[in-house]
């Protein structure tokens, strides 16, 4: 099994990686203990199932991505440039993933979300509540976009879920297309419905 005390970071880990790589119904506990080093007895120890694994492995890599948005978010960053910056993460995260994988893997919460939200309401609820986290960063970037009169938009909070369906659309077509150059043009894209001019990042 390895050393006891890393057994579950390694489970999560491993269980995030395929299930974003491949999909929730084709990995199977006995897949993820294998590449994770674990026995299945070790496995239950830590998770009463497979889905709850799948929450707890992808509310981890949302703590390890939330830094980053906290950066690329920052009130100190202008309110443009903060969108513009998270186009730009979308576009390269996808392409650096790509080019590990071979294809285009599209949001692991959007991928994991449609696949099991009629079948698992914690899986479901989980993907609910990263979507909505990341609408409070687009949300308080335009908030700020708009007292700087920088956007023309009457509600920051509902403009924030559209563009956030746009682009959850663009990541879902890169990935039936199996083409990352989908995203390139994601910043103009976004501006363009924001009635704003693209910004150098």
């Amino acid at each position: 099994m390895g050393r006891t005390s890393d057994a579950k970071e390694r489970l999560l880990c491993v269980a995030f990686d395929l299930i974003w790589t491949s999909s929730y119904g084709s990995v199977s506990v006995d897949t993820i203990c294998e590449r994770a080093r674990v026995n299945k007895g070790s496995f239950y120890h830590f998770f009463p199932s497979k889905a709850d694994l799948a929450v707890a492995a992808y509310e981890e890599f949302w703590q390890q991505k939330r830094p980053l948005y906290d950066r690329v978010f920052s009130p100190q960053v202008p309110p443009l440039e903060r969108i513009a910056q998270w186009c730009e993460l979308i576009y390269t995260g996808q392409k650096e993933r790509a080019d590990q994988c071979g294809r285009v893997l599209g949001c692991p919460y959007a991928c994991l979300g449609a696949e099991m939200s009629t079948q698992d309401e914690k899986v479901r609820l989980k993907a609910e509540e990263v979507f909505a986290r990341s609408c409070k960063y687009l949300e308080s970037a335009l908030a700020d976009a708009k007292r700087e009169k920088l956007v023309d938009i009457k509600d920051p909070k509902a403009t924030a879920e559209t563009i956030y369906a746009v682009v959850m659309g663009l990541l879902l077509q890169a990935k039936v297309r199996n083409d990352v150059e989908v995203l390139r043009d994601l910043q103009p894209t976004v501006m363009r419905l924001l009635g704003a001019k693209a910004v150098a990042t």
